[in-house]
């Protein structure tokens, strides 16, 4: 039949015959690149604007490069809707806002416009993710193809999901929420003469056992997966695919965030000059690159041995902080830790265990009273308010003095850092630490348990932002098999960081104001 009598439908579909192992030709010609103003934030680089000299906009170089991988890996297998090849498979980690949901939305409607009776399963690692983020962008590229008319596009939770029309049943993808299904809704999904495929977003945080499963969707016809995510976990298996036993069975790819034109420079750059290049937490949210083996500990050992090896430089102006972490259990200990300024090293740490709440307000206001005989008074009391911790503060006021509780578990002052606050007050304490803070003497007791407490506690990223957040005691707990104590130390040094009550000096003071003066903590402890 010749051409000018096909309808349009038939053109078009005609047409994207000719993309079926073109995935980057068919985003140019799907897609409305030079008249719809909200898509053209990129403006194509070579060698990719003289492939499409009529096209001034279109995707960034990462993902021209991804698109022309996964073309040649089609043309490679030869596909010819009868004899299964073998899988293709993507696990692509990467820093953070690279456009990855726009790159899957790209990919469900590549093979949803170029496989007949294809059959897809898209998730992520939560329903909030799947549904304002992944699912939504392939709606919005959805509206803006060629092919909006072909499909019924559904957003609604329990129910997202992409069908031809006409062929429901056969020709679809959906969008489904692991933790609101069992391992079983990933099976049985088979297209023996077209392409069964799975996109994972948010990979790294998404159970073993759903990628187990998955398998079995991928035994015929042109079977395919891709897998996207933050490298914030060194376990699992999408950990395995990028860099571990299943490596050598996926395309992998590393992607950097400073590589990608719409990431925020300047913000990158600020993680860069607070950081490192080559810190965890640089690798994980802009390099795509996944942490250090043996490097996830939170407050490295050199750091908390030179702390405790410092010369103690006194200040006469410093202020007095006391952090008190009250005991939530039996084995739990209540800690009143003060610390002078950057002295954490002078004075008594005060520990007891099994005391009640009249009896720790007690302790507490021998404490301010030994400081007030110093000269010193107290100006932060920072107490951990959970459990009695509130019973505790309460007494204290009603006796006319002024603690300030401290919520670990609530929400961090740098919400961008940190998951809680707790996370934020440890990693307040951590740069203390490796710039001025004087800690107990390594061969005390007293040291020796601090160190131990400050560098068994390890930590991760959040998947939505990269918040840190340290591994809970619980778990820490369990990791090290009762081989540890609860950092009820560490803790109480930490809430002396929950807030400024003296204005920061940045850096070292100069040598003319490193005074010894008329206060002298050594004496103090006599």
């Amino acid at each position: 039949m010749a051409k000018s009598k096909l309808t349009a439908d038939e053109q078009l579909a005609d047409a994207l015959s000719g993309f079926f192992a073109d995935p980057l030709g068919y985003v140019m010609f799907i897609f409305p690149w030079d008249t719809e103003p909200a898509i053209q934030l990129v403006e194509l680089q070579s060698p990719y604007k003289e492939r499409f000299p009529k096209c001034k906009y279109g995707p960034d170089v990462w993902a021209c490069e991804f698109l022309d991988q996964w073309g040649a890996e089609i043309k490679k297998r030869h596909f010819d809707g009868k004899k299964a090849v073998s899988p293709i498979r993507f696990a692509t980690a990467s820093g953070h806002g690279i456009g990855k949901s726009t790159l899957s939305a790209w990919i469900i409607k590549f093979i949803m416009d170029t496989r007949p009776f294809c059959r897809g399963t898209v998730t992520a690692n939560t329903g909030a993710q799947l549904k304002s983020k992944t699912w939504a962008e392939v709606g919005k590229w959805h509206k803006l193809s060629l092919t909006q008319h072909w499909f019924n596009y559904s957003d609604s939770r329990g129910a997202m999901s992409m069908k031809r029309v006409g062929y429901e049943n056969e020709w679809v993808c959906n969008a489904i929420t692991w933790k609101e299904n069992s391992s079983e809704a990933f099976a049985g999904q088979h297209a023996a003469n077209s392409t069964s495929f799975y996109l994972f977003d948010e990979a790294s945080v998404i159970p073993d056992p759903i990628f187990e499963v998955r398998g079995g969707g991928l035994t015929d016809g042109e079977p395919m997966t891709f897998d996207f995510g933050n490298p914030t976990r060194k376990s699992g298996v999408f950990f395995e695919e990028c860099v571990g036993k299943l490596r050598q069975r996926h395309i992998v790819r590393s992607i950097d965030s400073r590589k990608v034109f719409l990431t925020n420079k300047g913000l990158i750059q600020e993680y860069l000059e607070d950081y490192g290049e080559d810190s965890d937490y640089f690798k994980v949210k802009v390099r795509g690159v996944f942490p250090a083996a043996g490097s996830v500990q939170f407050i490295p050992t050199d750091q908390v041995e030179l702390a405790m090896s410092r010369l103690l430089v006194l200040d006469k102006d410093a202020q007095l902080l006391i952090g008190v972490d009250v005991a939530r259990f039996g084995d739990d200990e209540t800690v009143i830790y003060p610390r002078v300024g950057m002295d954490a090293r002078s004075f008594p740490i005060s520990r007891y265990r099994g005391i009640d709440t009249n009896q720790t307000v007690g302790h507490i206001i021998e404490t301010v009273q030994f400081f007030r005989e110093l000269g010193k008074e107290c100006a932060g009391l920072f107490i951990d308010g959970g459990n009695t911790g509130g019973a505790v503060i309460d007494n204290l006021r009603h006796l006319g003095y002024n603690p300030i509780e401290v919520t670990f578990g609530g929400g961090a002052i740098d919400s961008k850092t940190y998951r809680f606050k707790s996370d934020e007050l440890w990693g307040r304490m951590r740069d203390g630490i490796k710039t001025r803070l004087a800690l107990p003497d390594a061969t005390s007791a007293t040291g020796m348990l601090l160190k131990e407490q400050l560098t068994q506690r390890e930590f991760g990223y959040t998947l939505l932002g990269n918040k840190i957040h340290l591994e809970s005691k619980k778990d820490m707990k369990e990791r090290l098999k009762g081989g540890c104590a609860s950092p009820d130390v560490a803790d109480a040094l930490a809430c002396t960081y929950a807030q400024d009550v003296m204005p920061v000096i940045p850096g070292e003071l100069p040598p003319a104001q490193k005074v010894t003066s008329e206060y002298d903590p050594h004496e103090a402890k006599d």
